[in-house]
């Protein structure tokens, strides 16, 4: 067998395993479709759930979630820049980086059931935050912090050192180099870092088992401090301990769509973004 014979054979693999995951993803995508574009309507979307969640909506859910969502990148994506900054930027290769590299590699495989009882000691506890909105953002903040620093640490040593030594030569510090040259240059593939978390944290449950997920309860916060439902413990209610399983199924499927779509229209958002600093950049 020639050598293009087998590149042949390569491309031809790659190419109907990535049609076959393709494929897997829109049939899970039309299965929940399906099965809960019936439930949706602007009642399931806008009111509380009543009746021990087999009737209603699912309102108070999508706020606490979105809540999350913003709370944990607000705490995780500053923290992370600057982190990955640090070690890019400014501590250069030695032993105590390195040992920060594979500790944050480390942190990225640890199950997210830790992360929650991490956060249920910490911050539930021991800073006496209660479960509250603080309690799960932070939570989830430090779950998705691992990525935010891989990916800007990328992002970083995919500009050109030519812009540093540019920056220098024309007589701006260090800092002023990194915050007005690097930053920008790096800022669109940053955002990876910062789609891939939402994605994440949109669709975790253990960490917000433990540290703000509310059984029921339909209302709104009033502050940081307050519980909230969320949909995906929402979800996991309804379809396993819910007062009537069945009837509820469909309130299930139409719980997870909605899910999805607020993800999809969050990486949407987060991608947009990247297009609009990319073509800022190089204008």
């Amino acid at each position: 067998m020639n050598k293009k014979t087998t590149q042949k054979i390569a491309f031809f693999t790659l190419r109907a395993l990535g049609l076959l995951v393709i494929g897997i993803l829109l049939w899970i995508f039309g299965f929940i479709v399906y099965n809960g574009a019936g439930v949706i309507s602007w009642e399931f979307l806008t009111t509380a759930p009543e009746e021990g969640m087999t009737a209603g909506g699912i309102f108070p859910a999508i706020v606490g979630t979105l809540c999350l969502i913003v709370g944990s990148m607000i705490f995780a994506f500053p923290l992370g820049v600057m982190s990955a900054i640090y070690t890019s930027e400014y501590a250069g290769n030695g032993k105590i980086v390195k040992f920060i590299r594979v500790m944050t590699n480390n942190l990225s495989s640890i199950p997210s059931i830790v992360f929650g009882l991490f956060g249920m000691a910490l911050f539930v506890n021991t800073l006496g935050f209660g479960d509250s909105i603080l309690a799960g953002s932070m939570t989830l903040g430090l779950l998705v912090l691992p990525v935010i620093i891989r990916t800007t640490e990328e992002a970083l040593k995919a500009v050109p050192q030519s812009y540093r030594s540019g920056s220098l030569a024309l007589g701006a510090s260090k800092l002023q180099t990194i915050s007005k040259v690097v930053l920008p240059a790096a800022f669109p593939n940053i955002t990876t870092g910062l789609i891939l978390s939402i994605g994440r944290v949109s669709g975790e449950t253990a960490p917000i088992l433990f540290t703000v997920a509310a059984y029921f309860l339909p209302k709104l916060p009033s502050g940081i401090f307050d519980q909230v439902m969320a949909l995906p413990y929402h979800l996991y209610v309804i379809a396993t301990s819910g007062t009537d399983i069945e009837a509820s199924r469909p309130i299930a499927y139409g719980t997870a769509l909605v899910l999805i779509l607020i993800v999809l229209g969050m990486n949407l958002l987060a991608t947009w973004m990247r297009r609009h600093l990319e073509k800022k950049t190089k204008s």
